[in-house]
C-alpha cells in the first residue's frame, strides 16, 4: 500500500475543496456538459468491461442490464443534475412543477417527480414517481428543506470519502456526483477490487475533475479501506456495502468491535451515511388474475431476483404470498418455469457459493432449479417459511445471489392480506431499504385509499408498486437508501440518501408505480398506456439494443433516436 500516494492526494482536495464548493453554479454546469460528452465516448468500453467481468456476451439480450444500470442510469442524472442547477442558478432553488404536491390526510407531503418531461412520458409510459416527506414538512416550506448547500453564500468545502460498490456500476459515480453536486464535497474514491476494472474508465470520464483537484482515486483491499477511512484528512464518509463493514467502520473488528458497538462506543465518529441492502420482499396481493397476468408477474418476480444474478441490495429475497388463493401455486409454479428458462450466470461475485450452500443447508427442502454439475452455484428456491419464525435465517440475512426464499401469510381479503404482509416486512425482515408490492388494477380499485396507507405503514426507502423497485434507483429525481431513523448500533439497511437531484433535505421514501400489463394487452383492459415488456426484464430480447439506444439517446438528447427506441422496445 503506497500510503504517500493516498496522503499527497487527500492533501490536494483539502486544498481544493473550498474552491469546489464556492465554485459558481454556471461553471458546474458547463463541467457536466463535458463530463457527459466523456461518459458518452466511454459507454461502449464500460459495458464491455462489465460484460467481459460478469461472463455476458456484448450482443446478448442480458448485457442491456450492463447498459441500463451503468452509462444509462449515470448519464440520465447528469442531465437532471444539469436541469435543477440550471433552476438553482436561475431562481436559487430547485423547481417543483405546476400540480406536483400533494398532501394525504395524514398531513404527509407527497411530490410527484416523475415523469418530468415529454420524454419521460414517452419512454417510460406509464410509469410514474412520488418523493415522500418525513413527518413534519408541510406544503409551504418544502422548498425552503431542498438544496440546502446552496443556500450558503461562502459554504466551506469537505472531503468525502465514498467506498464504491462491486455490484452495480453506475453506483460508485452516482455517489460521488450526489457527494459533488448535491452536497458540495470534494471526493476521494476507493473502487471495490470486485470491479475496480472500471476505475480507468471513471477516471477518463472524471478527467477533468481530477485533473482540478475536485476528485481521485484509490484501488487496494481491506487495508487501503482501513487506511483511507482513519485518515484525518477524510471529514465525511459514504458506503454501500454491508452491514458488517459498516459497524466494522464505526466500531471496529472481532469481538472488541462487536462489544463497542453494543455499548455504543464508535472508534470513528465521521459523519457517514450508507447504503447497505437487507432482506426484501415482494408481496404478491391477491386478485382476479389471467393466465397471461400470471406468467407476466412471474417474469417480473425472476427479474426481481435474478438481475445481475441477484447480487443487488435490492433483489427480491422473500416472495410473500396469501394463504388462501387460488392462483398461489400457479404463481410459484410459474416462477420457477421462467427461473428454469433463462440460463444460469456466471457467479461472479465473491462468496455467491458459500452463500447458496448455507441457506441449501439449512433448508432440507430447499430445490435446486439447475444441474449441480452445470454450474457451481444452482438457482435455488425455498419455500414455505414459517412467517412466525422470528429466527429465520432467510428472513435476517442478505443472502446476495440466486436464492429466492417463499412464505405465506393469512388473509380473508386483500385489505386483510397486505395489512399482514405490511406487518410481517416491518417487524420480521431485516433491513428497510426496498421492497415491491404487485397488485392488480380491479383490487387496488376495490382497497381505494386504504391501498396507500398500506404503502404508508411500510417502513421502506424504496417501494415498487407492480415494477421492481430498482426503478427507483434509476429515476435521478427520487431519493435511493434506507428509512429513515437507524441508530449507529443498529444500522441494518444505512442511512442518508444518494441520487436525489432534486436536493430534498428531508425524504422518507421513494415510490415508482409501474402498470400491471405491457402493452398492448393493458388496451384490452382499458388502460391506455404504450409500456412494453421493460428492458430490465431478464427475459427481454431486445434489452441489448434497448438499452444501447437508451444511452444514446441521453448522451445526445434528441427527437431523433426515438423511432429506434420504440421499436427495439416492441420486440422485446
Amino acid at each position: 500500500m503506497k500510503t504517500g500516494t493516498i496522503d499527497a492526494d487527500i492533501a490536494t482536495l483539502n486544498d481544493s475543496k473550498t474552491a469546489w464548493a464556492r465554485l459558481p453554479v454556471p461553471e458546474k454546469i458547463e463541467l457536466l456538459l463535458r463530463l457527459r460528452a466523456w461518459a458518452g465516448r466511454q459507454a461502449e468500453r464500460w459495458v464491455r468491461l462489465a460484460c467481459e467481468a460478469k461472463g455476458l456476451a456484448m450482443d446478448s439480450p442480458l448485457s442491456g442490464e450492463e447498459w441500463t444500470s451503468g452509462p444509462w442510469a449515470f448519464i440520465a442524472a447528469l442531465n437532471e443534475t444539469m436541469e435543477v442547477l440550471g433552476e438553482i442558478a436561475r431562481s436559487g432553488a430547485p423547481r417543483l412543477g405546476a400540480g406536483s404536491i400533494r398532501t394525504r390526510p395524514d398531513g404527509q407531503v407527497v411530490v410527484k417527480v416523475f415523469p418530468h418531461n415529454l420524454y419521460d412520458s414517452l419512454l417510460l409510459n406509464g410509469v410514474r414517481g412520488e418523493v415522500w416527506m418525513q413527518p413534519g414538512v408541510t406544503p409551504n416550506d418544502l422548498s425552503d428543506t431542498m438544496a440546502p448547500f446552496y443556500r450558503r453564500s461562502e459554504p466551506e468545502g469537505r472531503v468525502a470519502l465514498v467506498l464504491g460498490a462491486g455490484n452495480i456500476s453506475s453506483i460508485t459515480p452516482l455517489d460521488m456526483l450526489c457527494k459533488l453536486m448535491t452536497e458540495g464535497q470534494v471526493c476521494m474514491v476507493k473502487m471495490n477490487p470486485v470491479n475496480d476494472y472500471l476505475g480507468p474508465v471513471f477516471e477518463e470520464i472524471f478527467g477533468e475533475l481530477v485533473d482540478r483537484g475536485f476528485v481521485r482515486f484509490a484501488y487496494g483491499g481491506a487495508d487501503v479501506g482501513a487506511y483511507l477511512t482513519s485518515h484525518p484528512g477524510i471529514e465525511e464518509i459514504h458506503m454501500t456495502g454491508s452491514e458488517s463493514t459498516f459497524n466494522a467502520i464505526v466500531f471496529g473488528t472481532g469481538p472488541e468491535g462487536e462489544a463497542n458497538r453494543k455499548a455504543g462506543r464508535k472508534i470513528n465518529d465521521r459523519p457517514m451515511t450508507a447504503e447497505l441492502g437487507g432482506v426484501g420482499p415482494t408481496i404478491v396481493v391477491p386478485g382476479p388474475w389471467t393466465e397471461a397476468d400470471i406468467r407476466f408477474q412471474a417474469e417480473n418476480i425472476v427479474t426481481q431476483k435474478l438481475h445481475n444474478t441477484g447480487c443487488n441490495c435490492v433483489a427480491s429475497q422473500v416472495l410473500v404470498l396469501p394463504r388462501v388463493w387460488e392462483h398461489s401455486g400457479a404463481l410459484l409454479d410459474a416462477v420457477k418455469d421462467v427461473i428454469r428458462s433463462v440460463p444460469p450466470r456466471k457467479p461472479y461475485y465473491p462468496g455467491m457459493d458459500r452463500r447458496q450452500h448455507k441457506a441449501a443447508t439449512l433448508h432440507p427442502n430447499a430445490e435446486l432449479l439447475d444441474d449441480p454439475a452445470g454450474t457451481p452455484v444452482p438457482r435455488t428456491m425455498i419455500c414455505d417459511l414459517d412467517p412466525e419464525d422470528r429466527s429465520e435465517y432467510c428472513f435476517s440475512n442478505e443472502l446476495f445471489g440466486a436464492v429466492l426464499c417463499q412464505t405465506s401469510l393469512p388473509g380473508a381479503t386483500p385489505a386483510a392480506f397486505l395489512a399482514n404482509a405490511v406487518q410481517f416486512a416491518n417487524e420480521t425482515l431485516r433491513g428497510t431499504l426496498g421492497a415491491n408490492i404487485i397488485i392488480h388494477p380491479k383490487t387496488l380499485e376495490e382497497l381505494g385509499p386504504r391501498f396507500e396507507d398500506a404503502l404508508a405503514e411500510l417502513r421502506y426507502g424504496g417501494i415498487g408498486v407492480n415494477c421492481w423497485v430498482g426503478l427507483v434507483y434509476l429515476l435521478a429525481r427520487a431519493t435511493w437508501g434506507a428509512f429513515p431513523g437507524h441508530p449507529d448500533e443498529d444500522i441494518q439497511s444505512g442511512r442518508g440518501v444518494v441520487h436525489n437531484v432534486m436536493m430534498f433535505e428531508n425524504a422518507e421514501k421513494s415510490i415508482a408505480y409501474a402498470p400491471f400489463r405491457p402493452f398492448p394487452r393493458t388496451l384490452l383492459h382499458g388502460a391506455f398506456h404504450l409500456s412494453p415488456k421493460p428492458p430490465w426484464f431478464v427475459t427481454n430480447r431486445q434489452a441489448h439494443v434497448v438499452g444501447r439506444r437508451l444511452t444514446r439517446f441521453v448522451a445526445h438528447p434528441g427527437p431523433h433516436h426515438l423511432p429506434g427506441i420504440f421499436a427495439a422496445a416492441l420486440r422485446g
